[in-house]
């Protein structure tokens, strides 16, 4: 069994990442891809924390000229990130994992109703537990969630998955001249007001000494080399 770093991680998903090249929705094929990417650091050993966005079925941002409330928007994206969670246990399960919803937002057709007792039994065991539903509340991100669900499930790491393979200061898509980092304090992040996370989840997890990893999910094997303490990514601390 190879020694991980990271024995307990909460790993961030974005909604985006299940519709692939699709305008919105779920890539069966990817939802898969990524299952079998999640069970494989199971089987190394490691106890594993979900929680998904909904960007690719609902986001607030990219649906303001509906001009909803933000309340109502918001409780949409909740909606959204159990659909997600949803999609993502019976893909674990498909790939021979063992695997539990638990939601914020309640939705007991579909899930139980998050609790951090209920969590932390379903961890131990050895379940991959995805938290869906945010934090339960409007006007907080999933990022947020993430934060207090790394927090309450005592994990070692928060590991954020994106698009791009370190923080910048800007958009490097968009800018030539972004300024890439490889290690961060959460106050640069606040202090630089960096767009990598908000400051809520910022101040969690500074006020917990819990680091995140912000790294490439489409680069094979990331997952992996994060839980092992490989040097990937940008670390924040």
């Amino acid at each position: 069994m190879p020694k991980l770093k990271y024995k307990r991680i909460l790993l961030k998903l974005s909604g985006e990442v299940f519709k692939g090249k699709l305008e919105s929705g779920i890539d069966g094929k990817i939802l898969i891809s990524l299952a079998k990417d999640v069970k494989k650091i199971q089987d190394l050993g490691c106890e594993i924390g979900l929680v998904i966005g909904g960007g690719n079925i609902w986001r607030y941002r990219d649906n303001k000229h509906l001009k909803l409330s933000r309340v109502t928007s918001d409780t949409m994206g909740m909606m959204a990130t159990v659909m997600n969670a949803l999609a993502l246990e019976n893909a674990l399960k498909q790939v021979g994992a063992k695997a539990a919803s638990l939601s914020c937002f309640p939705a007991e057709k579909a899930m139980k109703n998050y609790t951090p007792k209920l969590g932390l039994k379903y961890m131990k065991a050895g379940n991959i537990v995805i938290f869906a539903g945010g934090t339960g509340s409007p006007y907080f991100t999933t990022d947020s969630a993430a934060a207090l669900r790394a927090i309450e499930m005592k994990c070692d790491v928060l590991l954020k998955a994106t698009k791009v393979d370190f923080v910048y200061d800007k958009d490097p898509v968009k800018f030539k001249n972004a300024k890439k980092f490889t290690q961060l304090k959460y106050k640069d992040v606040i202090d630089k007001k960096l767009e990598v996370m908000d400051t809520t989840c910022a101040s969690y997890l500074k006020g917990k000494g819990i680091p995140m990893i912000v790294f490439n999910l489409n680069k094979k094997g990331r997952i992996e080399k994060a839980v092992k303490g490989e040097k990937i990514g940008t670390i924040i601390n």
